[in-house]
Formats: structure tokens, C-alpha cells, sequence
């Protein structure tokens, strides 16, 4: 007879969580969070004067954009869903020993520290855009932008590290434990689609840095924040679907 809360096979999780109401907070918020993620897609259709081919996602944000307030707000509320989703699990999985498995203990944190970077963003934004606005893009280089630019750099670089151990660690985890079906049979393709996402952006933004042009830089970089939205709608799925069992 299994253990309440837990599955029949031993040390697996009810929806990554012991119990199915738990695992529903869990997908709920997390997959609410990836919707939240998606905002920056509204510039198909609202006006930005952003091309979205060459410039940072997060400069849509920027204090001198006119729609910046809600592309800060999108970006506090998605943070702070996924924020409240991964620290659910993680108290969950400190409160059962069999659930505490190294891949998704880490895989849970990553997404906790994603979501709380996320959140942080919102209140870090660009002061300009230095991909559009050459004058923004000489102010950052000589150092005359506001302290925010560079701590919105690192906030970002926390969130996207955060999203990368959680998409690789939980896309393990979903194999190596059986747990997740849908999340152990599409994850692998998306971790690879998102590392090389990730691989152009870096790419991208040390040649920007460089001086070297754009390179494409806003395409890669929404790529990679895409295929981290589509991810994380796959672990809600994958996380209330097994709660059902």
C-alpha cells in the first residue's frame, strides 16, 4: 500500500508534488507564469518603434518606451508566478524525503531563482535602448547610464541561468525518474532548441558589445525567451497531468 501522498512506485511524485491538490497550485502557477512570460509578443501588435529583429526583449521595458510600464509590469507578474510555483515544490519536496531527488531539487531551484530574477527585472529597467539609439548605446559605454543598467544585467543573466538549470535539470529528472511523460518525451528536443537559442544570443550580444553590429540579436534573444515560455507551459501541463494518476 503506498505511502499517502506519494504514488505506487516508490519515490515517485503525484504531480512532481505528494499530493494533487498541491501539484495543481504548482502547474497552476507555473503555467500562468509562462503565459505572463509571452507578453513581449503584444509588439506584433501595439506599436513599439522597436525593431524586434535587432533590439533587447527587456528594452521594451525601458523607461523611455511609452508602453514600458506594461511590459515591467508583465515581466514582475510572470516573474513572481513562477517565483511561487518553484518555491511551492521546493517546500514541498523538503518535506518528503522519497521526492528529494538531486535532479529536481536543483531543478526546482533554478526555476525559483528564474522567477525571482524575472520579478527583479521589473524593477531594474533600462534607463534607454543601446541597440536603437546610438547616444543610449555611447552613454552605457562611457558609463553615464544609471546604476539600474548594469543590475539589470546581472538580474537577467540570474534569470536566464536559473531557466537553464531548471529546463535541463527537471528535463533529466522527467527521464531518469519517470516522472512527467509529456515533459521526459518533448523536453530533450526543447533543451537543445533552447542551448543553441542561447549559444546565438551570447553570440549576438558579445559582437554588439564589440561593436560589431546586432546581429540578429533581438531575434535570437526572443527565440530563447520563447522556447523558455513553451518549456515551462510544458512542465504545467506535464505536472498536472500526473496528478491526475
Amino acid at each position: 500500500m503506498p505511502t499517502k501522498g506519494l504514488s505506487a512506485r516508490s519515490g515517485r511524485f503525484a504531480g512532481a508534488t505528494p499530493s494533487a491538490r498541491h501539484a495543481w497550485r504548482v502547474a497552476a502557477l507555473t503555467g500562468l507564469g509562462a503565459a505572463a512570460y509571452t507578453a513581449w509578443v503584444l509588439e506584433v501588435v501595439l506599436s513599439t518603434g522597436l525593431n524586434p529583429i535587432r533590439t533587447y526583449v527587456s528594452e521594451l521595458a525601458a523607461q523611455d518606451q511609452p508602453l514600458g510600464g506594461l511590459f515591467r509590469a508583465t515581466d514582475f507578474t510572470a516573474g513572481l508566478l513562477v517565483f511561487a510555483g518553484g518555491l511551492l515544490a521546493l517546500v514541498r519536496l523538503a518535506r518528503y524525503a522519497a521526492c528529494r531527488r538531486p535532479w529536481a531539487v536543483v531543478g526546482w531551484a533554478g526555476i525559483t531563482l528564474f522567477g525571482a530574477a524575472t520579478a527583479a527585472d521589473a524593477w531594474l529597467p533600462l534607463s534607454c535602448t543601446p541597440t536603437a539609439d546610438p547616444e543610449c548605446a555611447a552613454r552605457e559605454t562611457a558609463g553615464l547610464v544609471p546604476a539600474t543598467h548594469q543590475a539589470h544585467a546581472v538580474s537577467s543573466s540570474l534569470a536566464m541561468t536559473g531557466a537553464l538549470v531548471g529546463i535541463v535539470a527537471l528535463t533529466v529528472a522527467a527521464r531518469r525518474y519517470g516522472w512527467f511523460a509529456p515533459l521526459a518525451r518533448y523536453g530533450p528536443a526543447l533543451v537543445v532548441l533552447e542551448l543553441l537559442a542561447t549559444a546565438w544570443t551570447l553570440t549576438a550580444i558579445a559582437l554588439f558589445t564589440a561593436g560589431r553590429g546586432t546581429w540578429a540579436l533581438g531575434a535570437g534573444q526572443r527565440l530563447q525567451v520563447l522556447l523558455v515560455a513553451l518549456w515551462l507551459g510544458l512542465l504545467a501541463y506535464s505536472v498536472h497531468a500526473e496528478r491526475r494518476t
